[in-house]
């Protein structure tokens, strides 16, 4: 199977590329457009900040190319975010595949951290994606902002201040906020999952 990792200055890539290889799968690091559209599936992970991730995106021309895509395709972290109208982080535009707008988490009492680093649990799962997972299964999370809940594209939820959209579907567009490459075994799931769809 070709496997294409979108290559842009978001950074924890490589702990994707070795999670794939536990898989089986050696995938291809790269921005360039034809490689990308020639993929059976594409991931696009990452940790950073909207406003530099989206400049980059545009420089490359990425910002086109990546709503265009017509195989499965899997945004991880800051990769749902970018994949979103808008994000609060840098008052920035994304690319919109997703109608709905990101937010900052916003403490209301003093237990409650921002960023969420850690362990948490998904729930409402309603997809492929979610093969084998049960109810309230454990992922990692590291993340200051949020996608808020739809009806329509929300296909997992996980609760921390708010219930918000832990993943997200529309058509061949598949995002988690969480990192199913460091969520042991359950991410493992996943992330096979995402392969066989």
């Amino acid at each position: 199977m070709n496997v294409a990792i979108v290559k842009y200055n978001a950074g924890n890539i490589y702990s994707v590329i070795h999670a794939l290889k536990r898989l089986g799968i050696t995938p291809t690091l790269t921005d360039d457009a034809e490689l990308l559209a020639k993929a059976d599936k594409v991931l696009f992970p990452g940790q950073g900040e909207a406003s530099t991730a989206m400049a980059y995106l545009r420089q490359h021309g990425l910002d086109r190319v990546i709503p265009e895509l017509r195989q499965p395709l899997l945004g991880i972290c800051i990769g749902q975010q970018l994949m979103c109208r808008h994000s609060e982080e840098g008052n920035t535009d994304c690319l919109g595949i997703f109608p709905l707008d990101v937010k900052r988490f916003q403490p209301q009492q003093h237990t409650d951290k921002v960023p969420q680093m850690g362990w948490n649990s998904i729930h409402d799962l309603k997809s492929p994606l979610f093969k084998g997972i049960g109810e309230g299964e454990f992922i990692y999370n590291v993340h200051s902002f949020y996608v808020p809940c739809h009806e329509d594209y929300t296909i997992a939820t996980c609760n921390y201040i708010l219930p918000y959209s832990a993943a997200l579907n529309r058509d061949n567009f598949y995002a988690t906020q969480f990192h199913p490459e460091k969520s042991g075994s359950v991410g493992e799931n996943i992330l096979r999952n995402f392969l066989e769809l």
